[in-house]
This record gives structure tokens, C-alpha cells and sequence, in this order.
């Protein structure tokens, strides 16, 4: 391996770190992690068998394909939040629901740990909103969209005025 490498080599891991950070802050990503987490202990633990010397316990309820369903959407709601963020409100509070439903359902939320996990990621994707653009470097300020001033009486809508004037 030659010296001119080495610097190459951090260039593409730098880009890439930034590009993913780009991508992780324009949308709900924690969120998404914990709800994605959450589906995980909720599906599985109902099938699990848990072995303690010879004595083996299965941890199986009558309601384990409803388990298994509601791991899976909550899997696929976290996906949801990090690939569709303009519906992370739904998802968020599609998470929640189903958290709320898995303490029922699934072993007391799959022993309150996927249940805390949907709970907290939920809201994090229902709270959470796009970032505003920046302003652009040069001397003159960005104008939001619509701030046209109104030919015939010189009002900004932007301002509120709308051309109205008060009669005293």
C-alpha cells in the first residue's frame, strides 16, 4: 500500500459520514432505530424457550401469531420513518398503538422492553419535523416562497398587510 492512498481512503469515509448524517437529519432516524427495535424482542420472545439446567420454559401464549404480527409491524413502521418521513406522524402513532396493544398481546410488551422501546420511538416520529432550509451565503436574504410584492398596491403578504389598509 502506497502513502497516496492513505489520504484517499479518509476522503471516501469522510464524504460518506457526511452524506450519512445528511441523510440520518432529514428524517425522524432515532425514531425509526427504536421503533425498529422495538418489533424485535415483541416477536420473538413468545417463541422463545428459555433452559435453566434441565429445566426448559417456554415462554409461548395463546396469542403468538399476534405477537409475531404486531413485531412486524412495528419492523416495518421504523422502516417507514426512516424512508417515507413526510408519514412519520402516522407511523409514529401507529407505533404507539401497537405498543399499547403488545403489553396485551405479547407477554406484557415483551417484558416492558418493546413496549418502552415502540412507546419512546412513536413519539419520537410524531415530534419530529423536517429542519428549515438555510438562507443563501450572498448579501441579499432569501425570500420565502409567495413574498412577491402585490403590483397594484405594493403589499407584502409575507408581512401581513395583504394590501389592506386600516381607516384610522
Amino acid at each position: 500500500m502506497s502513502a497516496d492512498t492513505r489520504p484517499r481512503l479518509n476522503e471516501s469515509i469522510g464524504r460518506k459520514r457526511t452524506s450519512f448524517r445528511e441523510w440520518r437529519g432529514q428524517r425522524p432516524f432515532w425514531g425509526g432505530v427504536l421503533t425498529l427495535l422495538a418489533g424485535f424482542p415483541i416477536m420473538y420472545i413468545p417463541y422463545a424457550n428459555l433452559t435453566i439446567g434441565s429445566l426448559t420454559v417456554r415462554m409461548a401464549t395463546t396469542a403468538g401469531a399476534g405477537s409475531l404480527i404486531i413485531g412486524v409491524l412495528l419492523v416495518v413502521l421504523g422502516l417507514t420513518m426512516w424512508f417515507q418521513p413526510a408519514s412519520r406522524v402516522f407511523a409514529g402513532v401507529a407505533a404507539i398503538l401497537l405498543s399499547l396493544v403488545s403489553l396485551v398481546v405479547s407477554n406484557f410488551g415483551a417484558f416492558m422492553v418493546g413496549f418502552v422501546l415502540g412507546l419512546i420511538g412513536g413519539a419520537l416520529g410524531v415530534s419530529w419535523a423536517p429542519g428549515k432550509p438555510l438562507a443563501p451565503e450572498s448579501g441579499t436574504p432569501a425570500r420565502p416562497a409567495g413574498s412577491t410584492p402585490d403590483d397594484l398596491s405594493g403589499a407584502n403578504p409575507v408581512n401581513g398587510t395583504n394590501g389592506r389598509h386600516s381607516a384610522g
